[in-house]
């Protein structure tokens, strides 16, 4: 293939002819807030467009520069996501052991925790994400990292309702940042097609996250002379303190300041993003890119999809053990038997996003034929007799997280269907309030009146999981109309042949560039 070009190629060239160079102009003062971040990097390193195409031309060297990111990036969100899903989760391992009884709580209380949680998640998500796009994004993960895990050690010191409360809330306003700075990351640094799965990988940790947090909850079953609960909090916070300050070292703001990456290998990364044309990096927020997010039906869909498929989560993830420990009386058993159902995440989680990476336009698909497996296990586990057929009811059980893989296509889909990075930045964080609300909501489906079978909860999710295959045909039947009429128009009347990706570096949105394409 030859090796790569450099990026002085062209400024070479232009002084050997005697010729000024074919760099842009200078950028004038104001114009920063038009133009995407990197294009601005692009002009101060003096490289052309004729250099990008170069760079993706050059097949070997843009592998090599994938591969690098993989390497570099992914390990560090999928290690956080495996912390943030056992801390969020440690109140759920905790309630088998001796939380209720020394803490006096109740399961109605306790139906509140997860309330508390994702209340104070509503509450701080967007003004995190704001806070990241304006400031150093890498920091503020880092820096909130570090206070949930802080957080998380301190409700090992709780004894009553309102301080368990105090901790949850707190909690969710230190995680509120993690997953909707994660996929802006991801939509930062990957193509379109590369997304899903990438998004996926991280977000399988979940799965492995559910089944680290079993086996450390059933070794730490065994202390007879500490209070299993407390070892818990303190263990899991102790860890991603640490982490945090990992993080902080290691996980860069975005492309253009990553210090272990050469211009050569950032100019890369930015050519294969302007080719996706949804831009980089724009710290100028835009208004009417705010407003044309919240009045966007595609914003809207995603938005509905993923509220009914929080609620089912909210639900599943707080009473899920509960439903296990009604088919076991032992608390060491009921943890044991929770594990399977992470490695069945990690299946569903990985299976759906390869398929919405590996073949065009399959996410509206994934999104509804991921759901099937939630609907067949919830009518196992809602409608099979618990005596005779256990190991049915823990079957079904493990079926029901199929939901998962939707959300994870339906939670990348704003980073890859809204160009602007404003208006990507508020898609995300309109999305990312329905996730908040529906898991306000499921909890309270799942009655303790109604304890080990919870029929109400079981209708419930049926109801939010046939209504989400309705919402996914809607979009599906939305985009492949914008798509449509984009072809004809550009059919109708030819555009003048530009540059890959040139509306993207003026921070266009998808409504504002013609070339725009929605992935289905």
């Amino acid at each position: 293939m030859g090796s790569p070009p450099r990026i002085d190629d062209d400024v070479s060239r232009a002084e050997k002819l005697g010729e000024p160079e074919p760099m842009k102009p200078d950028i004038y003062e104001g114009e920063s807030i038009v133009l995407d971040e990197a294009e601005v990097f692009l002009r101060a390193n003096n490289i052309s467009d004729e250099t990008l195409r170069d760079l993706l031309a050059d097949e070997a060297n843009v592998r090599k520069v994938v591969r690098k990111v993989d390497m570099r990036i992914l390990p560090l969100l999928a290690v956080t996501y495996v912390l943030q899903y056992i801390d969020k989760l440690a109140l759920g391992y905790a309630a088998v052991f001796d939380l209720f009884s020394d803490t006096k709580i109740s399961q109605n209380q306790y139906s509140w925790f997860a309330s508390m949680f994702y209340l104070a998640y509503l509450v701080a998500e967007y003004p995190w994400t704001a806070l990241a796009q304006r400031t150093r994004m890498a920091k503020v993960v880092s820096a909130c990292v570090f206070a949930w895990g802080a957080v998380l050690m301190a409700t090992a010191a709780c004894s009553d309702f309102s301080g368990l409360a105090a901790c949850r809330f707190f909690l969710g306003v230190f995680e509120a940042p993690i997953t909707p700075c994660f996929m802006m990351i991801v939509g930062m640094w990957y193509m379109r097609s590369e997304q899903p799965f990438r998004a996926g990988v991280f977000y399988s940790c979940n799965g492995v996250g559910s089944m680290l947090g079993g086996l450390l909850s059933y070794g730490m079953g065994q202390i007879k002379t500490f209070p299993v609960w407390k070892c818990i909090f303190l263990l899991c916070g102790g860890i991603t303190v640490i982490w945090g300050a990992v993080l902080l070292v290691f996980l860069p703001d975005d492309i253009l300041k990553a210090k272990h990456f050469t211009v050569h290998e950032k100019a890369t990364l930015i050519a294969r993003t302007r080719a996706g044309q949804t831009g980089v990096l724009n710290r100028h927020i835009k208004w009417y890119q705010v407003k044309e997010a919240l009045l966007d039906p595609q914003v809207w869909l995603l938005t509905f999809f993923v509220l009914l498929n929080e609620v089912i989560n909210g639900g599943m993830s707080n009473f899920g053990k509960l439903i296990i420990k009604g088919l076991v009386k032992d608390p060491l058993q009921t943890t044991a038997l929770g594990i399977p159902q992470g490695a069945f995440q990690v299946v569903f989680i990985l299976s759906g996003t390869y398929f919405a990476s590996r073949f065009r336009n399959a996410r509206t698909w994934v999104m509804m034929f991921y759901m099937v497996p939630t609907i067949i296990g919830t009518s196992m586990v809602w409608k099979l007799d618990r005596q005779q057929y256990k190991v049915g009811v823990l079957i079904g059980y493990y079926l029901c997280g199929g939901f998962v893989s939707a959300l994870v296509v339906a939670l990348q889909m704003p980073a890859s269907n809204l160009g602007g990075y404003t208006k990507r930045v508020t898609g995300t964080a309109v999305v990312f309030a329905a996730y908040c609300i529906g898991n306000i909501i499921g909890p309270h489906a799942f009655l303790g009146r109604e304890s080990p079978t919870y029929p109400t909860g079981c209708i419930v999710i049926l109801a939010c999981s046939v209504s989400q295959v309705l919402i996914a045909i809607a979009l599906r039947v939305l985009l492949v109309y914008r798509n449509k009429k984009r072809d004809e128009a550009e059919a109708a009347n030819p555009s003048p042949e530009v540059i890959d990706g040139h509306e993207a570096v003026t921070d266009l949105t998808d409504l504002e560039n013609p070339r725009f394409r929605y992935a289905i």
